[in-house]
């Protein structure tokens, strides 16, 4: 083979969207639940389903939140372009 490895360095997959519900990505940004609603009915977020309770987003589209040992929020996250606004501000 000469070196010459039988696959590429790089291997990009789509990865199945890890779904949870907005009370689930809310606890993991620290942001309202609401905030959540908003964003994916702006199309910042992908929405998976409809109708109540059916509801399900992509934890992987999400920064999650910095927390303290005891679960407490050190900083909340959000959405990588909410994110890349306030470390540039």
């Amino acid at each position: 083979m000469g070196g010459l490895s039988r696959f590429p360095a790089e291997v990009t997959m789509p990865a199945d969207p890890a779904l949870v519900d907005d009370v689930a990505i809310a606890y993991y940004t620290a942001r309202p639940a609401s905030t959540i609603r908003r964003w994916a009915a702006v199309g910042l977020v992908s929405r998976y389903g409809s109708g109540r309770g059916k509801v399900r987003y992509d934890a992987r589209e999400f920064v999650p939140a910095v927390r303290d040992g005891l679960g407490r929020v050190l900083e909340e996250g959000g959405i990588p372009e909410l994110m890349d606004r306030r470390k540039a501000a």
